[in-house]
């Protein structure tokens, strides 16, 4: 026995589109944060602009995790800073401890 009216199909959809749109930015965000902290341990070449692209699509697509989003793209700008002060320092195009 069935009470209420079917569901329209293509609210349903948009529905389900636009929830697993929120989470993909909320994992861009934390993911940025995520690679931006290790890449200032390790290979922020190419970490820092990884983590500084999916800030700035997370950001822009509007995450629900905002404050982690500008801690990756900080983070991510941070990467590279560290970089160019140590192959300043070395003088070479790698940096090691």
């Amino acid at each position: 026995m069935q009470l209420t009216a079917p569901a329209d199909r293509t609210t349903e959809n948009r529905r389900t589109t636009r929830r697993t749109g929120i989470h993909d930015t909320d994992g861009m965000a934390v993911a940025s944060f995520v690679l931006g902290l290790l890449g200032l341990l390790v290979l922020n070449v190419f970490l820092g602009p990884i983590a500084i692209a999916l800030a700035s699509i997370a950001l822009w697509r509007g995450t629900a995790r905002r404050g982690r989003a500008l801690l990756g793209l900080g983070l991510g700008v941070a990467d590279l800073l560290v970089l160019v002060a140590f192959m300043s320092a070395d003088n070479t195009m790698s940096w090691s401890l």
